[in-house]
C-alpha cells in the first residue's frame, strides 16, 4: 500500500476524516499517516504541519489576481468581482459541497485554523488590491473593491457550505445572491 500512487491525496483524505471524527487538536500526524497507509517522512515531504493539511492547495490569491489582471478592460469593477468569484467557485468549490462543508467545520472548531484562516483572507485582499490598481482604479478604489470582493466571496462561501440543500446548486448563484444583496451606493 506505501507504494500506492497519490500521496498527497490519501493524506488529505485520511487527515479530513480524523479531523471529523476527533477533532483538529486531538488528531496527530502518525495517526494520519497511518490511516492513509504511509509513512510520517511521506507526510513531511507533503506538509510542514497538519495545519498545512487544512489550507493545502491554497492558491486562491494568486489565481483571484491573475484572473483580476486579465478581465476584459471593458468590465465595469463589479463585473470583474462577479466574474473572478464565479470562476474560483466553479474551479475550486462546485461539485465539492460536502469537501468544503466539513472545510469550514473544521476551521471554525479550532481558534488557530480560525487565525490562519483570517490571515489567508487578509493575503487574498493584499493580491485583489494589487490588481485593481494594477487595472488603474486609484488605491482607495483598489481597497474597497478587493474588501467588497472578499467579503461577497467569504459570505457566499459560508452560506453555501452551512446550506445543505445547496450541493445541488452552484456556488456562483449564493454569489449571485450575495451581490444582489449589497446595499451600493445611491440605490434608496
Amino acid at each position: 500500500m506505501r507504494w500506492a500512487p497519490d500521496a498527497r491525496g490519501r493524506l488529505e483524505r485520511a487527515a479530513f476524516e480524523l479531523f471529523a471524527e476527533q477533532g483538529f487538536a486531538a488528531t496527530t500526524v502518525p495517526q494520519i499517516t497511518a490511516r492513509a497507509g504511509l509513512t510520517t517522512r511521506t507526510f513531511f515531504r507533503h506538509f510542514a504541519d497538519k495545519r498545512e493539511v487544512v489550507f493545502a492547495g491554497d492558491e486562491i490569491p494568486t489565481n483571484a489576481a491573475r484572473l483580476i489582471a486579465d478581465a476584459p478592460t471593458d468590465l465595469e469593477p463589479m463585473q470583474v468581482i462577479r466574474s473572478v468569484l464565479h470562476q474560483v467557485a466553479a474551479a475550486r468549490f462546485d461539485g465539492n459541497h460536502e469537501q468544503t462543508a466539513a472545510w469550514r467545520r473544521i476551521v471554525e472548531g479550532n481558534d488557530e485554523l480560525r487565525d490562519r484562516d483570517a490571515r489567508k483572507r487578509s493575503d487574498l485582499v493584499r493580491a485583489a488590491r494589487g490588481a485593481f490598481v494594477e487595472r488603474g482604479e486609484t488605491p482607495l478604489q483598489a481597497t474597497v473593491l478587493a474588501e467588497v470582493g472578499v467579503l461577497v466571496f467569504q459570505v457566499a462561501l459560508e452560506t453555501w457550505a452551512e446550506d445543505d440543500a445547496a450541493a445541488a446548486r452552484p456556488m456562483s448563484a449564493v454569489i449571485d445572491e450575495v451581490l444582489a444583496a449589497l446595499p451600493l451606493a445611491g440605490r434608496p
